[in-house]
């Protein structure tokens, strides 16, 4: 029971946030502002984790795909669909939950718990759509250009790790790389990056805004927030694969 009062309350959670705004100009340089803390402020931790994350799955492939029946490109190709398929997006997603969501969360708990939504709603202002919805388009915005950031960084890294280990010379990575390519996959990928910035971040929000308590309520809701959501994006991310790819 608790679980299905849970669903009905978040949607209309969501119903409020995409209700139609007081000043459109407002929320416009709000998404703005959004962009950067949770978008451009991530593009550090994406590229040193894609970088690491191709060079191990090159590394992987190459030491166990030693038989000579296979022919070395294999390791490009092996890495190529691996980042563009899964890690790219959903390991990448599962890294910002952790971090974008974990920052919302306590955001929106901290405003919560010292009445500054109160203070909104007070004022005639829609406070879940205030403070939400800039949130979850910024982040629907740019998810996606992290995504295609981390496949490029992953593949380089990949590159980077089999020339300097010799397990894998440029030409037969490049080779790997080119070979039986399908152009989908990118969009795949990128279609996952959109649903999983929107759960992630309108799930998080939800758990801010809807603390009780103190300080360490918003501590427990930051958590939660962070193992739903991660949860939603493995699930999501199951369902979204069998749609597409079957």
């Amino acid at each position: 029971m608790n679980f299905f009062a849970s669903i009905g309350k978040y949607t209309l959670f969501i119903h409020r946030v995409f209700s139609k705004p007081e000043k459109w100009s407002i929320y416009y340089s709000r998404t703005i502002i959004e962009i950067e803390k949770l978008g451009i402020n991530s593009i550090g931790i994406v590229l040193i984790i894609s970088v690491f994350m191709g060079a191990v799955i090159t590394l992987q492939t190459a030491y166990n795909t030693t038989s000579p029946l296979l022919p070395t490109y294999i390791i490009g190709v092996a890495a190529r669909d691996s980042i563009l398929l899964e890690f790219s997006s959903t390991i990448v997603a599962l890294i910002l939950a952790g971090k974008v969501g974990s920052n919302i969360s306590s955001e929106i708990g901290t405003m919560r718990i010292t009445e500054q939504i109160d203070a909104l709603e007070i004022m005639g202002v829609n406070s879940a759509g205030f403070l939400v919805m800039p949130k979850i388009i910024g982040a629907m915005f740019f998810f996606p250009v992290l995504t295609i950031l981390s496949m490029v960084i992953g593949i380089f890294g990949g590159w980077l790790v089999g020339e300097f280990t010799g397990v894998i010379t440029t030409m037969e990575y490049i080779k790997g790389i080119q070979w039986g390519f399908i152009p989908f996959y990118v969009t795949y990928s990128l279609v996952k990056s959109v649903i999983f910035a929107f759960i992630i971040t309108s799930v998080a929000a939800f758990h801010g805004y809807h603390v009780k308590g103190g300080s360490l309520e918003v501590g427990k809701a930051s958590t939660k927030a962070v193992v739903v959501s991660s949860i939603l994006v493995l699930l999501f991310n199951l369902v979204i694969t069998q749609l597409l790819l079957k």
